[in-house]
């Protein structure tokens, strides 16, 4: 298994309404997906609320993943802050607890430039020693990583990976061809956006960076399995079960249609940390009859 190729699951992290984690429930959740095989571990993603939770509560919630692996699935653990000197000190302790790598988002308040971006991965980089992944999430963050950049960052010594959005079906090939380009040979080209993920492994990217495969890793690898066998046909067809999650991903946000399920399937009473509200109970029922239908419980 590797942190940058095949599927890489996203589980939330479980936590009280003072932010505490719940260490138990989220190894729960990750000796599902060590069970399961899949071949990474995206632990503190957007799914998993890093931005949300204290350093030490970050730590915590590495350990806790970290130990329950117990070396046989490779994590990587979000290192988000506002601040660079904050972001180093998050990826010294995600290092020294474990993790293989650090997800690194550009969050800030005021809009940031290019030459910012550049010089807060350069900086975290190489004061932290731990391998960064670019995670471009122009959703949340509001910046969005040109290839030209991504480029740029690339040539970093310590910065090994992105995670992009993944493009629509007609574009994904050309995007993924012309970043290849950029990008030294060995340097990994990751996807989001679970909805368009499948077309984006057909097209050969590297690694799916699932926030469905955080709670329910079966499908999810069945796809990430076939596309990356060449079977794009079987690819589509699992994928085409998945739809109807899809389009509740669309609508809500996956967050909050995970949090939803995992309440239901009885791995988690955690509710999303505040403002974030839960569904409601209608919506939470499409939830669970969509997972049903697709087999996932």
């Amino acid at each position: 298994m590797a942190l940058f190729a095949g599927l890489a699951a996203y589980p939330i992290t479980p936590a009280d309404a003072d932010g505490v984690v719940d260490a138990s429930a989220l190894r729960g959740l990750v000796r599902r997906l060590v069970d399961a095989g899949v071949d990474s571990i995206g632990l503190l993603g957007s799914t998993g609320t890093y931005a949300y939770l204290t350093r030490a509560e970050r730590l915590r919630a590495i350990e806790a993943a970290v130990g329950e692996t117990a070396g046989r699935t490779p994590v990587m653990a979000g290192i988000g802050a506002l601040r660079t000197d904050a972001a180093v000190a998050l990826a010294r302790d995600a290092k020294a607890a474990g993790a293989g790598a650090g997800l690194l988002a550009p969050v800030s308040y005021t809009p940031l430039t290019d030459e910012e971006v550049f010089a807060h991965y350069q900086t975290v980089a190489g004061e932290s020693g731990l391998p960064i992944c670019v995670y471009n999430n122009p959703s949340t963050t509001h910046f969005t990583f040109s290839p030209s950049l991504i480029q740029r960052l690339a040539a970093i010594p310590g910065i090994v990976a992105v995670k992009n959005p993944a493009p629509a079906k007609a574009d994904v090939a050309a995007r993924l061809a012309d970043l290849r380009a950029r990008v030294p040979t060995g340097f990994s080209l990751g996807y989001s956006v679970d909805a368009a993920c499948a077309e984006a492994m057909v097209a050969g990217g590297d690694v799916w960076h699932s926030v469905l495969a955080g709670l329910c890793p079966e499908l999810p690898l069945d796809i990430c399995r076939a596309a990356l066998a060449g079977n794009a046909a079987l690819a589509r067809r699992v994928n085409g079960r998945l739809q109807p999650i899809w389009d509740l991903f669309t609508r809500h946000g996956g967050l909050r249609v995970v949090y939803a399920a995992a309440t239901f399937m009885g791995l988690s009473s955690a509710r999303p940390p505040r403002p974030i509200l839960p569904l409601d109970p209608v919506e939470t029922s499409k939830v669970e009859e969509a997972f049903k239908a697709a087999g996932l419980i």
